[in-house]
């Protein structure tokens, strides 16, 4: 029996939310989750998930627009990558402001000071990454890029998205017309994933879900005109573009990119920050705080770009991920520091024994926040100082809350790691009570 489809509702919105949604009431009382929309107005949405006390939806027609609506300028795409492009980017900010309050006021915790959020005021064109899906386009009998429809497991065709660097979109129309004219079809690959460095020198990875999807050879390579690429198998039962083997490889996969004078190695399919300049506005902040006095402790560290730009010395980082842990050593290396500074190859909460009361503690954890393992040793040791970077003020605001008894937030700042989106960094600075 086919699914029923769900039906159109029409509702006003009241507030945007910490998901980046609109909220609203329909007439049932049930609470919508809208994307496409912005408060104030009186949409239309096409339901995409219907639940007894909720529902989820996407606006197909705006009834009432609100002055802070404009066009978005990737106008097909904007919702799969972007949703926030709808509205001026003023409007972002405060509502990124807005919602870290929020996020705080939620767990009874008062900011010490007006929220700034941070922004180097460019808001296209700063992604150093991009993974793409394909589309095999059947009327015309021809493959595309695509991304996921959100919320969806269907897509949509596209021929770039405005947030990437030039360098990737180049790159990845120069790729895209290779495997059209070497006939290769939509169903054998998976993704391509395309990172770029400061210095506009491009790396590809194509994760391809057959081993025989594509013949490549040097003269392919050097069309593409970038200075590392990989075919890379990717077990087609995982939803998610993982190393299984890697087929084919040209060029150097390794970019180097320079952090607060720094450089920095690390691999395409890596972890490593998307933002750069905003990022190097986030350390120098972090700077102000570090004390050189106190050796440092860096939980959840990535490949060590915190660490290894800020901390004093003796310096341990602590990562769980192999691969960044092994970039992280080479990075040492390459910065003759390796008499100060360990890399430790463990989750934050089984490297306890490295949070003492004598060490400045940073943290950058997954948008879970910290585990409660981490917030336990912390009141147990009551380090003096805990610089605390966050990519989810929700679980943020959560963990001071249980540290409130103890330590006090002595500075906080956003910052707009990733302007038209809903994605909201923020730091604060905690510092033992007296």
């Amino acid at each position: 029996m086919p699914q029923k489809s769900l039906p159109i509702v029409t509702v006003t919105l009241d507030k945007i939310v910490g998901g980046g949604q609109a909220l609203a009431t329909m007439d049932d009382g049930r609470k919508i989750f809208v994307w496409g929309g912005l408060p104030g107005e009186q949409v239309e949405v096409q339901l995409t998930k219907r639940k007894s006390k909720l529902a989820e939806g996407v606006v197909i027609n705006v009834l009432t627009v609100s002055d802070e609506r404009i066009k978005p300028t990737d106008a097909d795409s904007y919702m799969s990558t972007s949703p926030w492009q709808i509205m001026s980017f003023d409007a972002e900010q405060r509502y990124k402001s807005a919602l870290i309050e929020e996020a705080f006021e939620l767990h009874d915790i008062v900011l010490p000071d007006p929220i700034a959020m941070y922004s180097d005021e460019r808001i296209f064109e700063y992604r150093n990454k991009i993974e793409y899906s394909f589309w095999w386009d059947n009327e015309r009998d021809q493959l595309d890029l695509a991304f996921f429809r959100r919320g969806t497991h269907g897509k949509i065709a596209i021929e770039k998205t405005s947030l990437a660097s030039t360098e990737i979109t180049a790159a990845s129309q120069r790729l895209l017309e290779l495997l059209r004219n070497k006939q290769v079809n939509g169903f054998s690959l998976k993704t391509l994933l395309v990172r770029s460095a400061r210095s506009g020198a491009v790396s590809m990875q194509l994760y391809v879900k057959d081993k025989d999807a594509i013949i490549f050879d040097a003269n392919d390579f050097t069309r593409l005109d970038v200075q590392g690429f990989e075919i890379i198998y990717s077990n087609p039962k995982s939803p998610a573009s993982v190393i299984t083997e890697r087929l084919v490889a040209f060029g150097s996969t390794t970019l180097i990119d320079t952090i607060l004078d720094i450089s920095y190695r690390y691999s395409t399919e890596s972890f490593f920050q998307i933002n750069l300049p905003v990022y190097e506005q986030a350390l120098h902040d972090m700077k102000e705080w570090v004390q050189a006095d106190k050796p440092t402790v860096d939980l959840y560290s990535g490949v060590g770009t915190i660490g290894l730009s800020i901390g004093s010395s003796p310096l341990t980082l602590v990562e769980i991920n192999e691969s960044a842990v092994d970039e992280m050593k080479a990075n040492i290396s390459e910065l003759e520091r390796s008499d100060s500074a360990t890399a430790i190859l463990a989750a934050s909460e089984n490297a306890l024994d490295y949070i003492d009361n004598e060490s400045l503690i940073i943290v950058d954890p997954p948008r879970a926040g910290l585990h409660d393992d981490v917030i336990a040793k912390l009141l147990d040791e009551k380090p003096e100082r805990i610089i605390y970077l966050s990519c989810n003020p929700v679980t943020q605001a959560r963990d001071v809350m249980k540290l409130a008894d103890t330590y006090g937030i002595r500075w906080h700042r956003g910052y707009n790691f990733f302007p038209r989106t809903p994605h909201i960094e923020h730091l604060v600075i905690l510092d033992k009570k007296a």
